[in-house]
């Protein structure tokens, strides 16, 4: 066999592998169809990503592990509701940023709680607690901001969502994006530059008020 028959096959063999939203879909079936495995390889397909993804919502190693899995657990009892006509990692990130801007904003009642006063023989005294770390205001603020964000990012066309996820959540360099997505690298930078303005436009009202 010639070089360039070889060539044009190795090209042909990669074309002919099935997109990312289409394995997900296979699979998201395969579940509801009782396959019990299937679940768990889309766990095993997008814990490393949710990882990543949380961790920039909460910035707290410690909370980390409990949020992806009440996560996982979240997506598995709601599978059923699942639109195919989107991608999985589109309902799947909508569910992890919701619940954990839920869950930062149930720790910070927990904190306002903590700092009611102490009653006292001589009256209520304010608790004190040293602090170099933001307030939880500020945190909460922050949290949202990025709430907003992924909310600007669902009104994009679904292209235009995934190729931003891929390059600024996950982190992946032109040539990743190109592979997964099985797209010219001209086309991948094409598409995060119109969809980077697309998502300033979105976010032009929300982000005026801070």
């Amino acid at each position: 066999m010639s070089p360039n028959t070889s060539s044009t096959k190795t090209r042909g063999d990669s074309s002919d592998q099935p997109p990312r939203k289409d394995i997900d879909s296979a699979l998201v079936k395969a579940h509801l169809a009782g396959d019990s495995s299937a679940f768990k390889a889309l766990s095993d397909r997008y814990r490393d990503p949710l990882l990543f993804h949380v961790r920039k919502i909460t910035r707290d190693e410690g909370s980390l592990e409990d949020l992806i899995q009440e996560i996982f657990t979240k997506a598995f009892e709601n599978l059923d509701k699942y639109n195919h006509d989107y991608a999985f990692s589109t309902w799947l990130y909508r569910i992890a940023t919701n619940h954990t801007i839920d869950s930062l904003r149930k720790r910070k009642m927990v904190t306002l709680s903590m700092d009611a006063p102490i009653s006292s023989s001589d009256g209520e005294v304010a608790r004190e607690y040293p602090s170099s770390a933001p307030s939880p205001h500020d945190q909460l603020q922050k949290k949202e901001r990025a709430a907003h964000i992924h909310q600007a990012m669902e009104s994009l066309p679904e292209k235009y969502r995934e190729v931003l996820r891929l390059r600024h959540f996950e982190e992946m360099s032109y040539q990743e994006i190109s592979e997964a997505l099985q797209l010219p690298i001209g086309t991948v930078k094409a598409q995060l530059f119109r969809a980077r303005e697309s998502l300033m436009k979105a976010l032009k009202d929300t982000m005026s008020q801070y």
